[in-house]
């Protein structure tokens, strides 16, 4: 078998279960809020073929692992993302502010999930001598890349820049004039997101943002979760 063949198949779980989860939060945050958008459509589900994106659930996850495991043999962060699901806000009971809890609810699952990871690490230390050694290895690998996948698709989401989930609650808490500007972002958010992620890293390390949201996720914020989870560090 490939070496790192079983860090590449739970990585590729870890971020399936982060990016399935962070959408399927968004749904329910609305339909318990009036919205029965997703629902209706087929889209408030756990089934995770249901919220693939081309690119941002296989190709650039896909690219990320491989290169990492292929340069430096481990998986140090990963990011990716889904096919949004739909939300109509007008349906929502209270417009505004209901928009801040359906695009606030996708990250509070992925630091609810990067908790839970860090308590699953309780239970594997629990077993160790129990179970083969690789079977603990593979669960240990998996909680630190479910932490760090998380928490890297939290924090990014709730960067300020529509259609992004920090855009989104910036829009419904900002005054109207200021919320309406960057509400006008949105049209073009998705180009500013990419070139965030593919074009911003070339013209130096300073404006390199998912290196430095991957930095805070492999540093403090790893280790906060891991206190939170009563882990001595």
């Amino acid at each position: 078998m490939i070496e790192w063949l079983p860090e590449l198949l739970v990585a590729i779980l870890a971020t399936v279960i982060a990016i399935t989860l962070h959408e399927a939060a968004h749904g329910y945050a609305a339909l318990w809020l009036g919205d029965d958008t997703a629902k209706r459509l087929g889209r408030l589900s756990l089934n995770p073929i249901r919220h693939v994106d081309r690119v941002g659930t296989i190709i650039l996850p896909g690219i990320l692992l491989v290169t990492q495991l292929l340069t430096i043999g481990r998986v140090v962060a990963m990011f990716g993302w889904a096919k949004p699901v739909p939300v109509d806000p007008w349906r929502l009971r209270n417009p505004r502010f209901g928009m801040v809890l359906v695009a606030a609810a996708g990250p509070a699952m992925n630091f609810l999930l990067a908790w839970i990871s860090a308590l699953l690490a309780h239970l594997i230390f629990a077993t160790n001598g129990s179970v083969p050694m690789e079977v603990t290895a593979l669960g240990i690998s998996f909680v630190r890349l479910s932490i760090m996948a998380n928490l890297l698709l939290a924090l990014f989401n709730l960067l300020p820049i529509p259609p992004l989930d920090g855009g989104r609650i910036m829009v419904g808490l900002l005054p109207r004039p200021l919320a309406m500007a960057l509400a006008r972002v949105e049209r073009f958010g998705l180009l500013v997101v990419m070139a965030m992620i593919l074009i911003l890293p070339r013209l130096g390390h300073e404006y390199d943002v998912i290196g430095w949201l991957s930095g805070i996720v492999t540093g403090p914020a790893f280790l906060m979760v891991l206190r939170l989870a009563g882990h001595p560090v």
